[in-house]
């Protein structure tokens, strides 16, 4: 085995048509303002509800 390389490795540049994909979705976070009331959590139908429209948006 030899030891590490005085000089270093040059970039690797991926193969042509290989890019990174980026996809932008809402990640549920909201701005509440300080001054405003805490907000009531969403209820049990609600939050089943929004499960379902995840799962059946991916």
């Amino acid at each position: 085995m030899t030891g590490p390389s005085s000089s270093p490795r040059g970039e690797h540049t991926p193969r042509p048509g290989i890019t990174w994909t980026t996809t932008v979705e809402w990640s549920g976070e909201q701005l509440v303002d300080d001054d405003a009331p805490d907000p009531t959590p969403p209820n049990r139908a609600t939050r089943r509800a929004a499960r379902a429209a995840r799962r059946k948006s991916k």
